[in-house]
């Protein structure tokens, strides 16, 4: 029964550990300190059942009623006995949690705090997959199929993310799987006795197997695998195993996609979108408004010193009636209806409407609302494709009205909220004698708004550097040059440091309008401008851009155009464009396509910058794959001179003066060192063999220098008289050198082999010839060989160094005791 307890354990272990996809899902670790304490509560129960001797049946009886304890000790009613003793009050409760549960999925997007409702969802299936994992690992002794259940753990996350979840856990998850079926292994082999090795040997109790050894290795390669797969393969990367929102900075032409709308970097997407050439069409809109405003369909509302981010939101389904917005004294309010076609070219977790949206038309539950946010967001589906109808309030704002809206309390949410501001010595010096004299929140809004004119030298470029950190809004301030990102972004933090809530926007602004209501938006009408929060009215948006440089522009009585002429008054809601202005210029006119292509609304920095020329990584990719395809014949010609330069001094015989002779002379031989003739002979053979290799001519390393020398002739080398010659001369000269006491010497061993290779190559065709030139087959079977061996001598130091470490294992000592 010892066994069998500890397999339990580690079946609960393991359960945990497949249960850790589920971080991805909550913000807080609340929900894993609760499944501990239900899976403990469950393993013990099964352990006592088993501890009693009691059948299959009654130890799940045994565990479901752990479950039952352990869910009423940490989600308790408050009717209990003894504070974990369930009462029918106690069941009503779990059932008012599982009913709550159903609306909270669809209210909370990732990450999810710790709603009880969500946590006790949670905690159950854990619970329950834990109850069924025991079973099927020691009372069925099955645990390759307790891998469905963990399995069933890990499907939650990735039916919740739209496109991806995180692939650590699942690593994690794997790996307790893996841990499961190693110790079921151990279990059955302990049981049956004694284990065999192939070559008949016995095994002992604390050796590994080498079957299990095997399996262990394909196992850790096969999770490898599953994970690094989809990470490496193109087009694989949004699949199961991708993280979600990489948030990096950078843009891939696709606004907002994949991940969850908190977790992505939506500005670096827009920054793609606007740095295309091409024009795509994003959204089509009709309404029955007569001078729409922007379609936004994001805010970034969270100021840290590197920027503006966005904040994960949260909301009630957007099917249901939406609230309807505060209306305030001097506001005009009118309700509207639009519907909204998304092409498949915006792909995002979010959806665009017109701000203050009462009631929505053709969407499902998974679709949310933020009344905070004011955006309409899922995560579980995304808006490629999506149509849909919505009623909305449009309201206009007099400046009396906002001049009017008191400050907001010290003690305000949103104040506290939307006023943080990282601190910026210039930033604050500007703000301060701005709102200098300024009594009233709109007055100091619009002294603010109305710096960012031409007048006072500020103007638009696409060309600038993307970001919105302190330090790119202090270059922005001081060389007055950037695009909607640097003023949208520019003007919140400015009045947020003027003590006033402020955010950044983001939507289309107007597109083309085919006359009947309908407006085309492309990825050049993508825009961003400033939000600012009035006491007892709302968010205002004020748009800071100047409107000639963007397409579409809307300016209105509270916020007009500073660079238009004087005696131009805009009426509320209108687009304003300058006199002599193609209104369908803008983001498109000629100056604008003159400069470089805009960095986009990335406010988190790093965005793309003047892209540099390709054509040299073409040209070093170029040269350095025919380096790599070069290294074959250099390795070949420099082992052809390394063996030529070993060519032998022939024997000379000379004349020389000998003393004491009465001026005689006499010959006198200078010989030849004969292991230099031997290796100059082992040289012009194994340069033979090469050539033999490399032009595709058997080699039989059996057969004795002159037995091959012989098959040339008689095979290959008939026709040619010097080529006979040279390999007889050859295969003479490595017999020799092997065998006899004095080697062959003065002989031209190298003419030979230029003749030999001469008469291989004359009948070779030309595709053998190439490929001996290039790709030496010599060459690539040397080195095969090379690599065999040195693998061969690896796995064999390998197993030595295991075979010691085996007798130094504690498991030998479990070898003396008895079987339970």
């Amino acid at each position: 029964m010892t066994a069998h307890r500890n397999l339990g354990f580690v079946a609960a272990a393991a359960t945990l550990l497949a249960a850790a996809p589920l971080s991805a899902i909550f913000e807080r670790w609340t929900w894993l300190v609760q499944a501990a304490i239900v899976v403990a509560v469950v393993a013990g129960s099964a352990a006592l059942s088993r501890l009693a001797r009691a059948p299959l049946w009654g130890q799940v009886l045994a565990m479901l009623a752990g479950l039952t304890l352990g869910l009423t000790w940490v989600f308790p009613g408050g009717t209990e006995f003894f504070a974990f003793v369930p009462t029918p009050a106690t069941f009503a409760h779990f059932g008012d949690l599982l009913n709550a549960s159903l609306s909270d999925m669809r209210s909370y997007g990732v990450q999810v705090p710790d709603v009880d409702s969500l946590l006790f969802l949670a905690v159950l299936g854990i619970g329950a997959v834990a109850v069924v994992v025991d079973v099927l690992t020691v009372g069925l002794r099955r645990p390759a199929l307790a891998g469905l259940p963990m399995l069933a753990i890990y499907s939650v996350p990735v039916a919740v993310y739209v496109d991806s979840v995180p692939a650590t856990p699942f690593v994690v998850g794997a790996c307790g799987y893996l841990w499961l079926l190693v110790t079921d292994n151990v279990d059955r082999v302990r049981r049956f006795g004694r284990r065999f090795t192939g070559e008949g040997r016995d095994v002992d109790v604390w050796e590994a197997s080498p079957l299990a050894a095997a399996g262990r290795r394909l196992a850790v390669v096969g999770v490898v695998l599953a994970v690094a797969l989809p990470l490496a393969v193109p087009g694989m990367t949004g699949g199961l195993m991708s993280a979600v929102g990489n948030g990096n900075g950078t843009g891939n032409g696709r606004p907002g996609q994949g991940g969850s709308p908190g977790r992505i970097d939506l500005f670096a997407a827009l920054s793609g979108q606007l740095n295309q050439s091409e024009v795509s069409e994003l959204v089509k809109v009709t309404t029955n408004e007569p001078a729409p405003f922007y379609l936004r369909f994001g805010v970034a509302d969270e100021l840290r010193p590197d920027g503006f981010r966005v904040r994960v939101p949260t909301g009630k389904p957007a099917n249901r009636n939406l609230p309807d917005p505060r209306s305030g004294r001097g506001v005009a309010q009118q309700r509207y209806r639009a519907s909204v076609e998304v092409t498949k070219n915006l792909n995002m977790p979010l959806l665009p409407v017109y701000a203050e949206p009462v009631k929505t038309e053709d969407l499902s539950g998974n679709w949310l609302y933020d009344t905070n946010l004011q955006i309409v967001f899922s995560n579980r589906e995304n808006s490629r494709g999506k149509r849909y109808s919505f009623d909305y309030v449009r309201s206009t704002y007099s400046p009396a009205a906002l001049r009017a809206a008191p400050s907001l309390p010290a003690d305000d949410p949103v104040l506290a909220q939307q006023t943080v501001t990282p601190a910026v010595r210039a930033v604050d010096r500007l703000v301060d004698q701005l709102v200098k004299g300024r009594t009233n929140d709109y007055d100091k809004v619009r002294a603010i708004y109305d710096y960012f004119s031409v007048e006072n030298g500020f103007t638009y470029s696409l060309s600038t550097r993307s970001g919105t950190s302190g330090d790119d809004i202090t270059d922005f301030l001081a060389t007055k040059v950037g695009f909607c990102q640097q003023y949208a972004a520019a003007m919140a933090w400015l009045v947020r440091s003027a003590g006033i809530p402020a955010r950044v926007a983001f939507g289309f602004s107007n597109g083309s309008n085919s006359g009947d209501g309908t407006y085309v938006l492309t990825n050049k009408n993508l825009h961003a401008w400033t939000e600012v929060f009035f006491s007892g009215i709302g968010w205002v948006p004020f748009d800071a851009t100047p409107a000639a440089s963007v397409q579409g522009s809307v300016r209105s009585a509270w916020a007009p155009d500073t660079d238009a002429p004087e005696d131009v008054t805009p009426a509320p809601g209108s687009t304003t464009v300058p006199e002599g202005v193609d209104p369908s210029a803008g983001a498109d006119d000629p100056d604008r396509l003159d400069k470089d292509a805009d960095q986009g609304l990335a406010v988190d920095g790093g965005g793309p910058t003047r892209q540099s020329p390709v054509w040299p990584w073409w040209v070093a990719g170029a040269l350095a794959l025919l380096v790599l395809l070069a290294v074959p014949a250099l390795r070949r010609s420099a082992l052809r001179r390394r063996r030529r330069a070993r060519a032998v001094v022939p024997a000379a015989t000379t004349l020389a003066a000998v003393p004491g002779q009465r001026g005689e002379a006499r010959e006198i031989v200078v010989g030849v060192d004969a292991d230099r003739a031997r290796a100059d002979a082992h040289a012009a053979w194994d340069e033979l063999l090469d050539t033999l290799v490399d032009f595709h001519v058997r080699v039989d390393l059996t057969e004795t220098p002159r037995t091959t020398a012989e098959r040339l002739v008689r095979e290959t080398l008939v026709e040619d008289a010097g080529a006979v010659t040279g390999v007889r001369l050859l295969g003479r000269a490595e017999e020799r050198a092997r065998y006899a006491r004095d080697p062959l010497t003065g002989e031209a061993l190298q003419p030979a082999l230029r003749s030999v290779r001469g008469a291989l190559a004359g009948q070779a065709d030309r595709r053998t010839r190439l490929l001996a030139a290039l790709l030496p087959p010599s060459v690539l079977l040397r080195w095969r060989t090379a690599l065999t061996e040195r693998s061969t001598r690896l796995v064999t130091t390998t197993g030595q160094v295991r075979q010691r470490m085996l007798r130094w294992d504690p498991r030998r000592f479990l070898a003396g005791r008895p079987a339970r």
